[in-house]
């Protein structure tokens, strides 16, 4: 069955990258801009695994982990954090708040692709 990865990015640039980069890896792939919809995407979706950005203008992706944390459908699905906040203590913090996986910005194809095929256990 196909995997299906949620991308929650909202630089233009970066969402249709990570798409691209899935779809062509042969992952079923839903883009969401606006971090607003995350969680209701989610829902409707139902994602393997979810690319979140951390730095998203309307709402903070810490915020966005810790809900789908605690979301009773969302709570099992594992979360990428792809960020440009790559300072002392950021990834802990990330990883506190439930992120199985952490990359700092700019992403390599590579390290990514690894990161997303160990979290979706490929």
């Amino acid at each position: 069955m196909t995997k299906r990865i949620l991308v929650v990015e909202d630089n233009d640039l970066n969402r249709k990258l990570f798409c691209d980069v899935l779809t062509a890896s042969g992952f079923a792939v839903e883009p969401v801009a606006d971090g607003n919809v995350a969680i209701e995407r989610a829902r409707s979706f139902i994602p393997n695994l979810v690319v979140m950005d951390i730095q998203l203008q309307e709402v903070s992706g810490l915020d966005l982990i810790a809900s789908l944390k605690k979301d009773s459908i969302l709570a099992d699905v594992p979360v990428l954090a792809v960020t440009a906040y790559a300072g002392k203590g950021d990834e802990e913090r990330i990883r506190e708040v439930g992120a199985e996986g952490y990359l700092a910005k700019p992403v390599s194809i590579g390290p990514f692709m690894a990161a997303v095929k160990g979290l979706v256990g490929q």
